[in-house]
């Protein structure tokens, strides 16, 4: 062999290794820093999962300021919070960060369909990955993800957990947190939210930037039913029925029919813009 390919492929061989040390010594640094003790108390502004949008906002040349009001969990509506439990994290109260029949039910879908995607993540891991991590799906995040779900569960409560995820988690492009959401797409603070609208705004979570709570997308609209239907069935919510049913219903002419109210158009694939607020 060529004494060229032979010093190429040495100095590839030191790069892999000097690689794999520099993940490793990541993987480690997961286990002391960062302070989980600090986010006790107090509001969280900038996350590591803001950061990376606002860099990915100048690469693709686009203006966006990021909408966030911060607002103590007892300023939220009970609605959201159940409704966020239901479609996110049913189990949230009960495991210790891991939701390990949901993970194993997503890697047998990924195993299934040949792609790995990572499924299953509790709310817990979410928060870890808003706080400290990327949307990257590479192994070593996930490990990261990990360690760093295992350690805050460790230090905070689960109230403070959820707390923080509500005021941080990504509900449009540009808007975090359930607050800015709130009076955003309804007008209203968190407080005020009722359950329908919690169901919409939980059912968007999986992908904000593509699903609008306010559109007309059949995946939001059955979503958003199931998490209401389940809060009917478990007693959160009362379903208003006619105070009069007997009354004679008149029969309404084309002329008399109230017209739907415009909502904002939702893009079957591109984010829905936040330049201007459907309450105009």
């Amino acid at each position: 062999m060529p004494r060229n390919n032979k010093s190429f492929i040495g100095r590839f061989r030191i790069i892999l290794l000097l690689l794999l040390v520099a993940a490793i010594l990541g993987v480690c640094y997961s286990f002391i820093y960062p302070d989980m003790a600090s986010l006790r108390k107090g509001a969280v502004k900038k996350t590591s999962f803001m950061e990376y949008r606002e860099r990915e906002w100048r690469r693709e040349g686009k203006i966006i300021k990021i909408r966030q009001i911060w607002t103590p969990f007892s300023n939220i509506s009970p609605f959201l919070v159940k409704a966020v439990l239901i479609g996110e994290d049913d189990k949230f109260w009960r495991h210790e960060g891991f939701d390990l029949e949901a993970m194993q039910k997503a890697m047998e879908k990924d195993l299934k369909e040949k792609k790995f995607k990572f499924g299953g993540s509790t709310i817990s891991q979410q928060l870890a990955k808003n706080l400290f991590l990327t949307p990257s799906k590479n192994p070593l995040r996930k490990l990261r993800e990990a360690i760093l779900t295992w350690r805050m569960e460790k230090k905070l409560t689960k109230r403070r957990i959820l707390e923080l995820y509500l005021n941080v988690a990504e509900w449009g492009e540009g808007i975090f947190g359930i607050e800015a959401a709130s009076r955003f797409y309804y007008g209203k603070p968190a407080s005020a939210l009722g359950p329908e609208e919690a169901a919409k705004l939980a059912s968007v979570l999986p992908n904000p930037r593509i699903y609008n709570p306010l559109g007309t997308s059949r995946y939001v609209a059955n979503r958003s039913r199931i998490i209401y239907n389940i809060m009917v069935k478990r007693g959160i919510v009362i379903p208003q029925y006619e105070e009069v049913i007997s009354e004679p219903v008149e029969k309404e002419t084309d002329a008399e029919t109230p017209q739907q109210p415009e909502r904002p158009a939702e893009s079957s694939g591109a984010p829905f813009s936040p330049a201007v607020s459907p309450r105009q």
